[in-house]
């Protein structure tokens, strides 16, 4: 029996567990350079470690970033559903909750909320582990485009 397209894409994303990713579709992925912990069907997670080049003038984790990083995972995690269709973001709703320094390590964890044909909406959670702080949560919107 050949796997779905949601397993064939999650074994591909299963043999980057515990690497960067430095090869993903996403330049912009790239750049943030996380490593991968956790894949399955409608969710990741994964580690970053926060840059001087991702911080603000008060020397911590950019909000932009952040909602880089939220909307960047989210939209990697449609890819594990294994839909044929393309999606893009509509929306991003973002709350700020804490700080990150340059040094840090934090994980971001997406889930999927609702799933409907033409819109899927998930969920983005960031923390700081070392601080037991959620620092983000955001929901994004995407569009079924075909």
């Amino acid at each position: 029996m050949e796997a779905s397209l949601s397993e064939q894409r999650l074994n591909f994303l299963r043999q980057s567990i515990g690497k960067v990713i430095t090869a993903s579709p996403s330049n912009f992925m790239n750049w943030l350079a996380p490593v991968l912990v956790k894949a399955e069907h409608g969710i990741l997670v994964c580690q970053y470690t926060v840059r001087k080049e991702m911080t603000n003038p008060y020397q911590i984790l950019h909000g932009g970033v952040t909602a880089g990083i939220i909307d960047d995972l989210i939209g990697a995690t449609v890819f594990t559903m294994g839909l044929n269709d393309r999606f893009t973001t509509v929306n991003n709703y973002i709350d700020y909750f804490a700080t990150a320094s340059e040094g840090d390590e934090i994980i971001a964890e997406t889930a999927i909320v609702k799933r409907g044909r033409t819109i899927l909406n998930l969920q983005c959670e960031v923390f700081l582990p070392s601080k037991k702080r959620l620092i983000a949560k955001g929901y994004s919107n995407m569009l079924n485009i075909g």
